[in-house]
């Protein structure tokens, strides 16, 4: 009974492998006609771009708090592993009924399907990778399924009169009529004991033939055949995992072509030198201080926080930019060679995300080149309210679907709002919004900071939601002054002396004007501030700290160039910016 146990277990694996057999050749079928259309639409990416979009807030923010920059990751990872899953309950479904299992996997590729069009961005024929690749996973599982439902075969079989395979040694199919003082299957007869195993004593194992089910009595010898067709499930599954594979393979390579020209764009970019140049940096606006985050974030370790699950490669030579909409006098198309050829303004401005946390690292300050957003709106004949424009709102759109909205008031008030392409000396990377992204100093990024942009659109709050408004964030949401330690670090042991305590604080486009620090809540003690840069950077402070044995609470204020000091009430980041004073503990000894 044991041994039968063991036999069975093994005949449920086969089927779950089965079903992971068939995900994969679904996959593998959908990916590639997703690369010959648009990468965009391939499955897995749409999937996980429908969850991010119907993710409840809070546990966005829980995510990203947790997980932080591998917050995608895991988000992909844990799809991956639900797939694997469903994939494996329909192959043990297809052990015991095909078509239904079959079933399961089309059910799947509809759900893609949908997901597909409830994109922002989404085109037509974006559910055609589901939908082709669906019904190569439900064919591989019935296939495969069936190799593990088909009796073994033996030297002595015999036709039932239906139709159906049965094995000479084996008992009537326990589908047919009873006989006297005979019990059926899962019952036992009168006067045996309900072991569920035949009055012989030796233990049966279930299988089927024609479709039907049959009792096989073993006795756990070496000589006992598999009931299934063992020969034929290994050339089945062999070739539907090589056939995955492949189509993996080749899938890779079309989106790997796909977006060459973008990179071959990037590339060749060669940025004009800006005829409006950022100020030099002041001397000493860089403390140099070991732990301490430096002025200019590297492009490679800048904050990035979006919703983009496959990162968009946008060819600059086929790029055009549309801007329309209320009070727009005059539409305007603009290639990235027109942008180019325009006055360029280089900026030092710091950006800061909403979702991050106080003392959060969410935050980081680029040399942008580009050109003046307000110029480009003007052209267009676009008035702000102040002026009796009829817009009160500039929806920015980019090329993944991404809605952003942004007071027209604030990017024409004289701020240095930018179109910016580059960012530290160099063409924006793919991942901070390739060829083309908006940057606005003062303005929290989810209503200022579109990435991959295509589209301008003026319009009004009362009339339009932009895509974070609807998903419960205010729809205006300046950027509210923070400071932060960045050393020493939470828990850091340290040694009794002299201990820099050093950060940064942001107010961007009010300024900061002060920084204190206090240890376990005795009095403010005023830090030394680097010289400021501009009102749109952030700034970094120190303060020399005579650390005594102990365990203490060091915490920090910033106070902006209005003078307003940051609040200590500690709130969320939803639904326009966290708010509070950071903290570290430590430990000298």
């Amino acid at each position: 009974m044991k041994g039968n146990r063991v036999q069975h277990i093994g005949w449920l694996a086969l089927g779950a492998l089965s079903g992971l057999l068939a995900g994969a050749a679904a996959l593998g079928a959908a990916e590639l006609v997703a690369a010959a259309l648009r990468p965009q639409a391939s499955v897995l990416t749409v999937v996980n771009e429908a969850v991010v979009r119907h993710t409840p807030a809070p546990v966005a923010q829980w995510a990203l708090d947790t997980f932080k920059p591998n917050h995608k990751t895991y988000l992909q990872l844990g799809t991956a592993v639900s797939v694997g899953l469903i994939a494996m309950g329909l192959g043990v479904l297809a052990l015991h009924r095909r078509r239904t299992g079959a079933a399961g996997v089309l059910l799947f590729g509809a759900v893609g399907a949908a997901a597909a069009l409830s994109g922002p961005a989404s085109q037509a024929w974006d559910i055609a990778p589901p939908l082709l690749g669906a019904p190569v996973g439900a064919a591989v599982l019935y296939l495969l399924a069936g190799r593990l439902t088909t009796p073994a075969p033996g030297p002595s079989v015999t036709e039932a009169p239906d139709g159906s395979g049965q094995a000479d040694d084996a008992p009537s199919p326990v589908t047919s009529a009873p006989t006297a003082g005979a019990a059926t299957a899962g019952e036992p007869a009168a006067g045996e004991p309900a072991t569920g195993e035949p009055a012989t004593g030796e233990p049966a194992t279930v299988g089927t033939g024609g479709g039907k089910p049959y009792l096989r009595l073993t006795d756990g010898g070496a000589g006992d055949r598999p009931t299934f067709d063992r020969r034929g499930f290994v050339i089945a599954a062999s070739a539907a995992a090589a056939a995955s594979a492949g189509a993996g393979v080749l899938g890779r390579h079309l989106n790997a072509s796909s977006g060459a020209e973008a990179a071959a764009s990037r590339t060749a970019l060669s940025i004009p030198a800006p005829a409006d140049a950022a100020k030099p940096q002041p001397a000493g606006a860089d403390l140099d201080v070991d732990g301490l985050s430096p002025f200019f974030t590297p492009n490679d370790e800048f904050y990035r926080v979006d919703t983009a699950i496959r990162v968009p490669r946008v060819d600059a030579t086929t790029w055009r930019l549309r801007i329309g909409g209320q009070g727009v006098r005059t539409p305007l198309t603009l290639s990235f060679d027109d942008l180019l050829g325009r006055e360029l303004v280089e900026r030092d401005i710091t950006l800061t995300c909403v979702s991050n946390q106080v003392g959060g690292p969410y935050v980081g300050t680029a040399r942008w080149i580009g050109v003046p957003l307000a110029d480009l709106l003007r052209e267009a004949g676009v008035r702000p309210p102040s002026a009796g424009g009829p817009a009160d709102q500039l929806v920015s759109r980019s090329v993944d679907g991404m809605a952003i909205g942004t007071p027209v008031e604030t990017v024409m008030d004289g701020r240095d709002a930018l179109l910016a392409f580059g960012m530290n000396g160099k063409p924006l990377p793919f991942d901070h919004g390739f060829p083309v992204r908006m940057v606005v100093p003062g303005l929290y990024g989810y209503v200022s900071a579109c990435k991959w942009l295509r589209e301008l659109e003026l319009t009004t709050f009362a009339a339009y939601d932009a895509y974070w408004v609807k998903r419960d964030w205010a729809a205006r949401a300046p950027v509210k002054t923070q400071s932060r330690i960045d050393t020493p670090r939470p828990l850091a042991s340290l040694s009794p002396g002299r201990v820099p305590v050093a950060g940064v604080a942001w107010a961007q486009h009010r300024g900061v004007a002060r920084v204190e620090v206090r240890v376990d809540q005795g009095p403010w003690e005023r830090a030394e501030l680097a010289p400021a840069a501009t009102e749109d950077t952030w700034r970094q402070w120190l303060w020399e700290w005579d650390a005594t044995p102990g365990r203490h609470t060091l915490e920090v204020r910033a106070t902006d160039g209005e003078g307003r000091t940051q609040t200590s009430e500690r709130v969320g980041t939803v639904p326009d910016g966290a708010t509070g004073w950071h903290s570290v503990v430590v430990t000298v000894t």
